[in-house]
């Protein structure tokens, strides 16, 4: 192998002395990032050994490594090191004390797969939860669908892909000093992206009602380059094969991008959401009862059916209640919805403070942390009525529903108000 060395530890001249032993090819021993990413740019590389320290492991360096296809391992001196690098989303770390061979290791870590190969598809079911500006509700709607899902004995995924700040972890009470989906996305750039290391990298939620799998966003907005469309397809392509249901909390935005940036190959901040779309087999579209959340979801629903390649929509109202839209307010909106975006059987959520605030203060889901609530009885009514009940059918005639509901309209259904669980 043909390794480079940014070291600024004790550790250099052992690792050296022992990678030499080894018959590796020690390319060069550089000290700053600045000249570990002058490396990356001019030789051909099998990877790096890079401090875990702001000096030497930068996002920069490991921008740069993810560019060229090079495999990067920290090394850390001590605790605060190692939370360092994962809150960059390196997971690759080892001791500054372990030998030569658990570096190497790190190094020679995942299962090559050729790039230009298309991801084998799993059998795992992709949900998108999406909604216009505004905070209509989408992250708690996608906690308590993997919530329900997982409570029906459904292996589950929850993952963050909002590109302007991740809101998943601290939602459920989890300090996350690193983004695990920024990791696999990382590993996926390499093509290194396995059940394995999935596991490796994720968290888990558990509690008496189920547990499932979180993939958490990034914390600061501006690593929204970190997230590349061929990345997030390429990791959801892997959650396939790793569970039942791949939940996917995205972004607002569908603006594709090109029109503000002069470079056609630059990223986009909105390939996140738009990749994440795209993959879905299924896309609860989620808007706020009231007069300003309505017009933002009936004019940003026709860039998302723009969007999707899925018919598999389903329209969740939320937050609903007769002091923002008047008397009768479930026909009052339904009327809204089918007048000016033809959206029939649309799902209602009621405004449940108390749940919700519950939830948010316990740092649990809604399904732990206040069951009988009317929110929580209205999330279980949607999976089972339009994901389970759906994914159940024959697949003859789920397409000949989708066929129904993209060629004619359909008579609108009456939907009872949620019934409180017991």
């Amino acid at each position: 192998m043909r390794i480079v060395t940014c070291l600024d530890t004790a550790a250099d001249d052992r690792l050296v002395q022992e990678l030499s032993a080894e018959g590796h090819d020690l390319v060069a021993r550089v000290q700053t990032a600045h000249e570990l990413i002058d490396i990356l740019r001019q030789r051909q590389l099998d990877g790096v050994v890079v401090s875990a320290s702001g000096r030497q492991l930068t996002l920069e360096v490991l921008a740069e490594a993810d560019e060229v296809g090079i495999r990067l391992v920290a090394v850390a001196e001590d605790d605060a090191e190692r939370r360092y690098a994962l809150s960059l989303g390196l997971y690759e770390v080892v001791d500054s004390h372990a030998p030569w061979r658990e570096v190497e290791l790190q190094l020679r870590g995942g299962v090559a797969i050729p790039r230009e190969a298309a991801p084998e598809r799993g059998a795992g079911r992709v949900i998108a939860v999406w909604g216009p500006a505004g905070a209509p509700g989408r992250s708690t709607v996608a906690i308590q669908l993997a919530a329900e899902l997982a409570f029906r004995s459904k292996s589950v995924v929850l993952v963050d892909a909002d590109t302007y700040g991740g809101t998943i972890a601290p939602a459920l009470g989890m300090l996350d000093e690193s983004p695990s989906f920024a990791a696999a996305c990382r590993l996926a750039s390499h093509n290194s992206l396995t059940v394995p290391e999935l596991e490796r990298v994720a968290s888990r939620y558990t509690s008496p009602h189920g547990a499932f799998w979180i993939l958490s966003g990034i914390g600061r907005p501006s690593r929204w380059p970190e997230l590349g469309a061929d990345r997030v397809t390429a990791t959801i392509g892997v959650c396939r094969a790793w569970t039942d249901y791949i939940v996917v909390d995205t972004g607002f935005s569908l603006e594709a991008d090109e029109e503000i940036s002069s470079d056609l190959f630059a990223p986009r901040r909105n390939a996140a959401t738009l990749a994440a779309l795209r993959q879905a087999d299924h896309v609860i579209a989620v808007g706020s009862a009231d007069p300003v959340g309505l017009s933002r979801l009936l004019r940003a629903h026709v860039d998302l059916l723009e969007a999707i390649e899925t018919s598999e929509v389903t329209m969740v109202v939320n937050r609903l209640r007769a002091s923002a839209v008047g008397s009768n307010a479930r026909h009052q909106v339904r009327q809204t919805l089918q007048r000016f975006g033809g959206v029939d059987e649309p799902i209602f959520l009621p405004l449940d403070v108390a749940g919700a605030d519950a939830a948010v203060l316990a740092g649990k889901t809604i399904i732990d942390a206040a069951p009988r609530s009317a929110i929580r009885a209205g999330i279980a009514q949607l999976v089972d009525d339009r994901i389970l009940a759906a994914d159940d059918e024959p697949p003859s005639r789920r397409a000949a529903r989708k066929a129904a509901r993209q060629g004619r309209p359909t008579r609108s259904r009456q939907t009872l108000l949620p019934r409180r669980l017991g």
